[in-house]
């Protein structure tokens, strides 16, 4: 079974309140992270027709910050489908309700598992991909799975060659004092 992306896409829009900021008078980032969680979520059940849980969220910038007064608009759409997983894409935008002026603050990728009701993985429907658009995101998706499982190999324990890494530590803010009597 195959679904379009437009069928599950979901938007919110909220506004930002004092008891949302952090103590520089910012919107904290915990609180925008909470709602993209949220709206992740609704997208991959929406999609899928089950519960979801959050598997992994990848990169997570603040390029902008939100104030207090702004209304914040959070998109989501569905990558990139796997068998039991999705990949939501996840937009937030902030807007001065006085000047209409918008700015981007933050886009995310959270891979979310579908779970049936007994708690097992569940089988998603696929996505039609019908634009350039979502074949740009769900080849990226691809890639940057590739990507996470190489970085992930390469720092395990057991496979880390230290050797390789002692050049660029030099040109780091970090003193190395490792000897081989402190191999942990």
């Amino acid at each position: 079974m195959f679904k379009k992306i437009k069928e599950s896409q979901v938007s919110i829009t909220q506004l930002m309140l004092p008891s949302n900021s952090n103590f520089s008078g910012k919107i904290h980032g915990g609180f925008i992270l909470g709602l993209m969680d949220q709206i992740a979520f609704a997208c991959a059940s929406k999609h899928c027709g089950h519960y979801c849980v959050t598997a992994s969220v990848n990169k997570v910038d603040f390029l902008n910050p939100i104030e207090v007064g702004e209304l914040v608009t959070l998109k989501a759409s569905v990558n990139y489908t796997g068998t039991t997983s999705m990949v939501v894409g996840v937009r937030v935008e902030s807007e001065n309700i006085q000047t209409a002026v918008k700015k981007h603050c933050n886009s995310s990728y959270f891979t979310m598992v579908a779970k049936d009701e007994n708690g097992n993985n569940a089988t998603v429907p696929g996505i039609i991909l019908d634009t350039k658009n979502s074949i740009r995101r769900f080849s990226r998706s691809i890639v940057r799975k590739e990507q996470s499982k190489k970085r992930i190999n390469a720092f395990k324990s057991s496979e880390f060659k230290m050797d390789t890494y002692l050049e660029l530590l030099k040109t780091q803010n970090a003193l190395l004092k490792f000897s081989e009597k402190s191999k942990n």
